[in-house]
């Protein structure tokens, strides 16, 4: 019976600590994400967990490890973090940082980036209005196969194709 109860409680411990490292470290738990984000670590499933923390509505936390993950190369954070700034979550509406990580994405080659980018460029959103740069960066994503992007082309760069229900006054130009 002590047995029993002694590796009950060994087995419920989160963590044991002894000279030879942690025993049954806590993985994949969110606290633990982002501890290894403030260590600098990145990775796949690092860098994903992101997308569930700001789903369950913890956007600061998964601004802090979108940022770090972004800031190391992985460009779907970056695309990410545009979501984040643009829509104010976790942090102040910010739509020049918004299109800084769109065009950070796009010149990664990564095809959401240079849709988004695209967007941004088309309206002038966060960047100083250029149709031409604009169509060029939807044409680039379009090129790798992003759907979205092959459907905004068709319907003449007009973005109410692909964002029917955008805030008019969110995306009108600031001049």
């Amino acid at each position: 019976m002590i047995r029993a109860t002694a590796l009950a409680l060994l087995l419920a411990t989160p963590a044991l600590a002894d000279e030879y490292g942690t025993l049954n470290p806590d993985e994949m738990t969110w606290g633990s994400m982002l501890e290894r984000a403030e260590r600098g670590e990145t990775g796949m499933v690092l860098c994903a967990s992101g997308y569930m923390l700001t789903k369950s509505g913890k956007h600061a936390a998964a601004r802090a490890l979108f940022e770090n993950c972004a800031n190391k190369g992985w460009t779907g954070a970056m695309t990410w973090m545009s979501q984040l700034e643009n829509n104010g979550l976790g942090g102040e509406y910010n739509p020049d940082a918004a299109a800084e990580w769109d065009r950070r994405a796009a010149e990664a080659g990564d095809p959401v980036g240079q849709f988004n980018h695209g967007l941004d460029l088309l309206r002038g959103h966060g960047v100083a209005r250029d149709e031409a740069r604009g169509r060029a960066m939807v044409d680039m994503a379009a090129a790798q196969g992003l759907d979205v992007a092959q459907r905004l082309a068709a319907a003449d760069y007009d973005p109410a194709e692909v964002t029917p229900d955008a805030d008019d006054w969110k995306y009108a130009p600031a001049f």
